[in-house]
């Protein structure tokens, strides 16, 4: 008994070891750093964030559907440790130019830049990653996690979100770190 215990023991943790690969992920990198200074995670059900929806259209309407959960992980950047952000701005870049991810949107608005990407194929995304930095003020992920997500309608819902009015205290304590 004692030997047959042993034997799925290890058994579990082969299968454990070889399938985390020697790869970063983006959910390790979330891991590691959830709880390090200068970083804030904080995961935000979709049903949490009070959006006036009176004005999606039909399309942004069934792609804000499919989005079920925010996993938001953040870096406070200041003057003394531009060195460290940039170390760290580099290793999410190397993640996010791993094959898996597909381009879907990327724009620039007064030294903040925003990279969306996601993981899937043209018909359904896993999941979308929006990676936005300024160097003023640090960067932040947030990974989009969801049922039947379309590419295309989640890249128009982002943009028709650039301009929403949203309430704020959903995300104040974002807002607050970033202070």
């Amino acid at each position: 008994m004692q030997r047959t215990v042993k034997y799925i023991l290890y058994t579990l943790a082969a299968v454990f070891f070889v399938s985390c690969g020697d790869g970063v992920s983006l959910q390790r990198y979330y891991v590691d750093h959830q709880e390090t200074k200068d970083f804030i995670a904080q995961d935000i059900p979709i049903s949490l964030m009070q959006l006036d929806q009176s004005k999606f259209t039909e399309e942004q309407q069934e792609a804000y559907n499919s989005v079920k959960k925010l996993n938001f992980l953040g870096y406070r950047s200041s003057d003394s440790d531009l060195k460290v952000y940039n170390a760290e701005i580099e290793k999410v870049k190397t993640i996010l130019s791993n094959d898996e991810y597909q381009d879907l949107i990327e724009f620039s608005d007064r030294g903040r830049k925003v990279v969306v990407k996601y993981v899937g194929d043209d018909e359904s995304a896993d999941e979308v990653v929006i990676f936005g930095s300024a160097e003023d003020l640090g960067f932040g992920i947030v990974r989009v996690l969801g049922d039947d997500m379309k590419p295309e309608k989640i890249g128009v819902l982002i943009n028709s979100l650039r301009n929403a009015n949203l309430d704020q205290s959903q995300i104040q304590d974002i807002m607050n770190f970033f202070e």
